[in-house]
């Protein structure tokens, strides 16, 4: 893809704008590549398209802990019974005909990341609910009764209207902290938006400087020896030849024809700007972080913060994981007890949980080895 050329000074994504200047005037064709950042915005579908769809960090990240969070195993407890045969789990490992358990819970996981919010509603024949279903967060408007808390939720789909009476226990929704909103959650991702605006911004300067011949900017000066300036066609025209002729990866390194007193000089990039790595490195680390993603595990370099792989997934599990894991498996829990009529309770299996495996053998052993606990008490310290 051919970049076009400007008049305007280089703009690299971290720089502030500088003001255009017009080189006709002295004699001299500038070579310059702009690029501004785009802002990511905050709904729904603007972190969708500049995050998730379109940056490999956030991608990476937000796949990472929907599907390890969707992978955890739950136990279904009626009171202090475990109840493995209950049909509350086989609805959970199969919610509808057209997703398994695992791909609805990676659904319902990816709507908290990136919207903050998750809306699940149940489908029921005047008995036990049949299927569970998720509904895009963009497409639920939340009206308020006159007490300002909801009272229905309106679910469009193209020119159809749903809607569900808050008092009835049809749908619930799931939603993460969000300190100026006490009706919506706020998304992980949106806190990273200006870290999410440099990544995107600097791939995009990168691949512009790829296309033109993977070099920096440079200048074609008019210096002819009676003195005097380009004419106007003779400036359109030598842009116009530069531009078809030796712009584009194709066209690197062909050699520059010059005459009339015409003289290129190469333009580098100072060391402030070739810091551009860097910060293209550290816009990754504060997406990562913002999710909960030790930057380790997505190989990002510059952090250090655990000694070793296996502290940073342990810690991944503990700190990110987990808490989303057990809260989502909360919220369920009250909704499945009102559904089905009789107190459930869901909680993570921690004993088969991959990423633990170091900690719950440390903790086997040393309540092995504590003998002034009966066999009783072992059992329940261990969680059976």
């Amino acid at each position: 893809m051919k970049t076009p050329l400007r008049k305007t000074p280089l703009r690299l994504p971290w720089s502030r704008p500088r003001a255009a200047t017009e080189a006709k005037a002295v004699g001299m064709v500038a070579l310059r590549q702009e690029e501004s950042l785009g802002p990511s915005g905050r709904s729904y579908a603007a972190l969708s398209e500049a995050g998730f769809l379109r940056n490999p960090v956030a991608y990476r990240t937000v796949r990472m802990v929907a599907e390890a969070a969707a992978a955890l195993p739950l136990l279904l407890y009626h009171g202090e019974q475990e109840r493995p045969d209950h049909p509350a789990l086989a609805l959970l490992a199969q919610p509808n005909p057209h997703r398994a358990g695992p791909d609805f819970l990676e659904a319902l996981y990816g709507h908290l990341l990136l919207s903050g919010n998750a809306f699940l509603t149940a489908l029921s024949l005047g008995g036990p609910p049949r299927e569970l279903h998720l509904l895009r967060p963009d497409q639920v408007r939340i009206v308020e009764g006159r007490d300002g808390w909801p009272e229905t939720y309106e679910y469009r789909a193209g020119t159809s209207v749903t809607r569900y009476a808050a008092a009835e226990g049809q749908l619930l929704h799931l939603r993460l902290f969000h300190p100026l909103d006490e009706r919506l959650g706020f998304s992980p991702l949106a806190a990273a938006r200006a870290a999410l605006d440099l990544s995107n911004a600097a791939s995009r300067w990168n691949k512009a400087l790829l296309d033109n011949a993977a070099r920096p900017s440079g200048a074609l000066v008019y210096q002819p020896k009676e003195g005097g300036n380009l004419t106007a066609d003779q400036y359109d025209r030598l842009r116009s030849e530069l531009d078809e002729g030796y712009g584009g990866p194709l066209r690197a390194g062909r050699p520059l024809l010059l005459e009339g007193g015409l003289d290129w000089k190469a333009m580098g990039l100072s060391p402030q700007e070739m810091d551009f790595i860097e910060a293209k490195n550290g816009a990754a680390r504060d997406i990562a972080l913002a999710l909960g993603v030790p930057p380790m595990l997505l190989g990002i370099p510059g952090d250090n913060t655990y000694a070793n792989y296996q502290e940073a997934n342990r810690a991944f599990y503990r700190l990110t994981v987990l808490p989303m894991a057990t809260r989502s498996a909360a919220a369920l829990s009250a909704w499945f007890s009102d559904l089905y009529g009789e107190p459930l309770r869901l909680v993570p299996d921690l004993d088969r949980v991959t990423g633990l495996a170091a900690e719950v053998s440390e903790l086997w052993d040393r309540i092995g080895k504590a003998s002034f606990l009966t066999e009783e008490e072992k059992r329940t310290a261990v969680g059976y």
